[in-house]
This record gives C-alpha cells, sequence and structure tokens, in this order.
C-alpha cells in the first residue's frame, strides 16, 4: 500500500517530514511512510465497502499513545477520500466530547464539520462545495436534458430535482429545517445573495447560538446543538450519498478525553451518547455512516472510569473467552494495535531516511548497518521490547538525520555515541530480513 518514493510532491513532503520530526501526525503523505499495518487497513477499508453499500460501522482503535492508531486512521481517511467517501474528523479534549451542557458537543460537531473533506477540497470546509457542486451537476444534467438555461422552465426543474431529495430529508430527524436551508442556499446562489448563502453555511456548520436568531434569518425553528449534533451528521450521511458520494466516514481521535472526565456523572453521559452512535450503526440505523474512534488501552479497559466501566459498553467490546488462544481478530468493533516488529521499524528507519534524501537532495551518511545499530539502540532499552513506539523511533531517527545534514563534518558515530557499530553482528541482514517489506 505504500507509495513510490519517486512520486512524494515537494509540498506533501516538506510537510510530512515537519510533522514527523515534531512527533504530529501528518494530514498529507501518510501513505508514503506507511509500513506494517496491513490488516488493520484492510478491515477498515473493508468496512468503507459496507458503507458505500448502504451500510454503516464503528471502529474503535485502541493503542499506546505513540503506537500509530492517529497514523492509521489518517491513512484511511487518505484512502476512503480517493474512493469518493466525504470523511470529516476531530480530536476530542476538555471543551469536546460527544455529550455536554455547555457546547461541548455541538463543539464536536463544528470541528467535524470544519475538517470536513472530499476528494477535490482536500484541505477541510467542503460542506459548501458539496452542496454547489451537486446543484452544478443538477443543472448540467437538466441541460442535457434539453431544456434552455436561463429560462423559466429550466430553474423550475431544477428546482423540482433539488426539492426530490429535500423532500427524502424531511423524513430523518431535523430534516425539514435542514430541507428548508439547503433550499435556501439554491435560491439565495441562483440570486447572488451572498448573505443569505452566509446564513445557510453558518446554520450547517453548528453556528447559531439561538433559535430566535435562526429563524429571523433564515425562517427555521431549530438550530444545531449538544442535544441533536449526531443527528445531522446522521443526516449528513444520507445527503452526501444523496449528491453523488458514496457514504461520509467520521474519524474522532483522542478519546482518551473522556477517560480524563473527573465528573462521574458527566463522564458516563458520554459514554451513553458513545453507546447510542455504537447501536444506531451496528443496528443499521444510520445508512451509509461510519465511525472511527482512537483511544487508549486505558481509556477502553479502566474498570473504574474507561468504558468497561459503563456496563452496556463493556459487555459490547470487551474480548470474548477466546481471545486469549493467540489468533488475531480485527473484525469485531475493538482493533487492538500491537507493536510494528523489528523488521517493520527498520523498514520505516530506512523509508524516513530516503525521504529525508529527496527533500534536501543529499545522501545521508548513515549505511544500512549503522541503520540498523540505531534501531538496535533503541531497542536495547529497558521495555522498548514491548513499548517502543514508531513515533519515538521517527522522531529520533529525524533528529540525527537533521544534525547530521547541518553538521557536514559530523559523523554517525559522533551523534549516536550508544549505537555503535560493534552492537551490530555478522547477521545484521539475517536479524532485519526486509525480503518481504517493500521499501
Amino acid at each position: 500500500m505504500a507509495e513510490p518514493m519517486n512520486k512524494v510532491p515537494k509540498r506533501i513532503l516538506v510537510s510530512l517530514l515537519e510533522s514527523l520530526s515534531a512527533g504530529v501526525v501528518p494530514r498529507m503523505g501518510a501513505p508514503y511512510v506507511a509500513i506494517g499495518r496491513e490488516n488493520e487497513v484492510t478491515v477498515l477499508l473493508d468496512s468503507l465497502e459496507h458503507v458505500s453499500d448502504g451500510g454503516s460501522f464503528m471502529k474503535l482503535v485502541i493503542g499506546r499513545y505513540g503506537s500509530g492508531k492517529s497514523f492509521l486512521m489518517q491513512l484511511v481517511r487518505g484512502y476512503a477520500v480517493e474512493k469518493g467517501f466525504v470523511c470529516c474528523d476531530a480530536d476530542l479534549s476538555p471543551e469536546r466530547r460527544f455529550f455536554g451542557t455547555k457546547g461541548n458537543g455541538v463543539a464536536t460537531y463544528r470541528e467535524l464539520i470544519k475538517n470536513m473533506c472530499t476528494k477535490t477540497s482536500p484541505d477541510g470546509n467542503a460542506i459548501q462545495s458539496i452542496i454547489a457542486k451537486w446543484i452544478s451537476n443538477i443543472q448540467s444534467e437538466v441541460a442535457i436534458s434539453g431544456i434552455k438555461t436561463g429560462t423559466t422552465e429550466f430553474d423550475s426543474e431544477v428546482e423540482k430535482r433539488i426539492h426530490s431529495v429535500t423532500r427524502e430529508a424531511e423524513n430523518h430527524i431535523g430534516g425539514f429545517d435542514f430541507a428548508c436551508v439547503v433550499n435556501s442556499f439554491y435560491k439565495a446562489q441562483k440570486d447572488g445573495d451572498d448573505e443569505k448563502k452566509g446564513c445557510c453555511l453558518r446554520w450547517l456548520r453548528g453556528e447559531y447560538i439561538t433559535r430566535s436568531e435562526a429563524k429571523k434569518d433564515l425562517g427555521v425553528f431549530s438550530i444545531i446543538n449538544d442535544e441533536n449534533w449526531y443527528d445531522y451528521i446522521k443526516l449528513l450521511a444520507f445527503f452526501v450519498r444523496k449528491t453523488g458520494y458514496k457514504g461520509l466516514v467520521v474519524f474522532i481521535d483522542e478519546c482518551v478525553n473522556l477517560y480524563k472526565i473527573t465528573n462521574r456523572i458527566s463522564r458516563e453521559s458520554n459514554y451513553e451518547k458513545l453507546l447510542s452512535m455504537f447501536n444506531d450503526t451496528l443496528q443499521g440505523n444510520s445508512k451509509g455512516l461510519g465511525l472511527v474512534l482512537g483511544g487508549t488501552p486505558m481509556f477502553l479497559e479502566d474498570k473504574r472510569r474507561g468504558l468497561y466501566s459503563y456496563e452496556a459498553l463493556k459487555s459490547r467490546l470487551e474480548d470474548g473467552k477466546y481471545s486469549d488462544s493467540g489468533f488475531k481478530n480485527l473484525m469485531g468493533p475493538v482493533i487492538r494495535l500491537e507493536r510494528l516488529d523489528d523488521n517493520q521499524l527498520y523498514a520505516l528507519v530506512t523509508r524516513v531516511k530516503i525521504l529525508h534524501e529527496q527533500n534536501y537532495g543529499w545522501q545521508a551518511p548513515i549505511s544500512d548497518e549503522q541503520a540498523a545499530a540505531f534501531l538496535k539502540d533503541c531497542l536495547s532499552k529497558a521495555g522498548a521490547e514491548t513499548m517502543v513506539t514508531p513515533r519515538e523511533v521517527i522522531r529520533d531517527f529525524l533528529e540525527v538525520l537533521n544534525i547530521l545534514y547541518q553538521n557536514k563534518d559530523a559523523k554517525f558515530e559522533d551523534v549516536v555515541k550508544n549505537a555503535v557499530l560493534s552492537k551490530v553482528d555478522e547477521n545484521t541482514n539475517d536479524e532485519f530480513d526486509l525480503s518481504d517489506i517493500e521499501l
């Protein structure tokens, strides 16, 4: 699944290396450093196919900090966009939750809409382009049918086709006001009323604070708020499928922030909301919607404050009695990320070196044996066998590369004093067997 190194555009390459150097998950270019996780990616891509057929799913990606869960989610997000899905993503925080009485829920919705992207709008804020493109496609279809543009008959037929979709939306919770806003957007676009279009987009983004203000501007009686924001996510999933996309996939990371809520009632209210989302997707009540949540083992398994503390979620998410058989099961709702093996970590280091060389136009003075020595040094620390993460390895290796690039007289052994070549025996190439890994 990895992309060829010679095809990395400069703007993506610079952003990718800056993100990796800072230990941040890149929003662009993830496939160029994708090593391992093939089984996990395959399972998630299969779930996307289920969504494109009108189904729905929820997956929890569970892993330690730096284990690659956020990277995996961004990787799948990139694939989903390329396959014709609309994607939204957000990180939870003390201000953004699933449920809250002080704007916490709608804050999550606003972040999702801000980051909504498509293949033609990869940088976010795609809600306007989705509606505008849909209207433009309808206008093209009407023109192709033989009706002359600019005539009353043409406008009437376009409105008829738009209303046929928005009327279907009225069957969903919140659908009547949603349909009114979409219809208002079309009329405002036709009339060149930018102020009205702005009001429509403001409503769709969940930015209205009071119902009276929304009624005054748009004639609708409801707004998107803490109570109903998820209903509008489901409505958007319906709408984007009607406008020609395969479905809506929502990625929500840093769910550990729910675990950190100190107030038990507030924490359980969030878990109750998560439970309703889980039931909706697995019971087929949110067609065309995929949910991928990222969190730590503590967030999932802690029986005092984690999801396992909420009995209804525990019974749905905990491992079955055959989970200790030594075999993987990625088809359930929980995907647990194990540590990348030594060969995969070595391949990752090698790939990062190639990217760095391509970006700066130089030949890094690090041999394969020295790269293996670096990795062996990383893995020699106490507990590294299970605790070392790709984030730590990449960040440290990029630091070595940056130092060597800026200090032309420096040698690898001077920078990485502990990773001397004597630590790598004659069987280094056997120890790090890359024959099955594409670099």
